[in-house]
């Protein structure tokens, strides 16, 4: 059965900006419950007093972060990469032999990017302008869904150990947001992690990253 405090609760949990400025101690509870309200209502189907709304979100326990910023200063090398475009293929019978005559043209070339990821129905490719005309000639009986190009890539060096980092993609994508720079595709390994973005938000998100690095 729902209560005003299980809704309140439910509500701050799926909204992480304001749990994390809660955290913080950075929010008026008065004028939160303001907020709150019409959406507690409507979920319980009732009318509900502000102070009702107030007394549950004194209840509310945000997690605090675990993410020291040192965690931040350990990151590596920082590097910005142009000129990428993004093709998305149905998958297909034939698609990882698309796939490998692809890697098999470009295996001896020099400073070229190529990444090629895919889940149960498609498959993405990223790579540098100059294999636009390579990625056409192997997949031309591939099904094409969508191509992006003109993307540009941040590449960073992860802290040692950060897949036991508690929040540290979420720390990272916070500021993105609060800085509005939207982030068309991410790419993680056990040690990179690669932000692909349009190029006109490049180098506000590589300061912002450089500013992560520092603080």
């Amino acid at each position: 059965m729902n209560t005003i405090t299980s809704v309140v609760h439910h509500l701050l949990r799926h909204q992480p900006f304001l749990d994390d400025a809660l955290a913080n101690d950075l929010i008026n509870f008065s004028s939160l419950a303001t907020h709150l309200q019409p959406e507690v209502e409507k979920q319980l189907r009732k009318p509900v007093q502000q102070g009702s709304i107030i007394m549950a979100l004194r209840r509310y326990a945000p997690k605090k972060h675990l993410l020291k910023n040192s965690n931040f200063r350990e990151m590596g090398d920082i590097v910005v990469r142009s000129g990428i475009t993004e093709y998305t293929y149905l998958n297909s019978k034939s698609i990882l032999a698309s796939q490998a005559e692809l890697l098999n043209i470009v295996k001896d070339e020099r400073g070229v990017y190529l990444n090629y990821s895919s889940n149960y129905q498609e498959s993405n490719i990223l790579v540098s302008a100059e294999l636009k005309d390579t990625v056409a000639a192997c997949f031309e009986k591939e099904i094409l869904v969508s191509v992006k190009s003109e993307l540009s890539s941040i590449t960073i060096e992860l802290p040692k150990n950060s897949s036991k980092s508690v929040g540290l993609y979420f720390y990272i994508f916070k500021l993105l947001a609060y800085e509005g720079i939207p982030v068309f595709e991410m790419i993680s390994t056990s040690n990179y992690f690669a932000l692909f973005l349009e190029k006109e938000y490049i180098n506000r998100a590589f300061l912002l990253m450089n500013e992560i690095k520092i603080s």
